[in-house]
């Protein structure tokens, strides 16, 4: 289970939160509101070659290549 940032758009909190899968709807600590994940660092593919091109959204992603 991953670790992950987010940021809460509705009051601005920061913080971590331990997910069963990178995908999960994670509410605000504070105000419950919906967060959206905080993208930092590098990303890399599978192989732990920096991925090209990579927005580290893989969601949005057709596969790193």
């Amino acid at each position: 289970m991953p670790i992950l940032s987010y940021e809460c758009k509705n009051c601005g909190n920061k913080f971590e939160e331990l997910v069963k899968w990178h995908g999960e709807a994670v509410p605000c600590p504070k105000c419950g509101a919906a967060c959206e994940r905080v993208w930092s660092g590098a990303v890399y593919s599978a192989t732990g070659k920096p991925a090209k091109n990579c927005s580290g959204k893989c969601s949005e992603c057709s596969g790193c290549k």
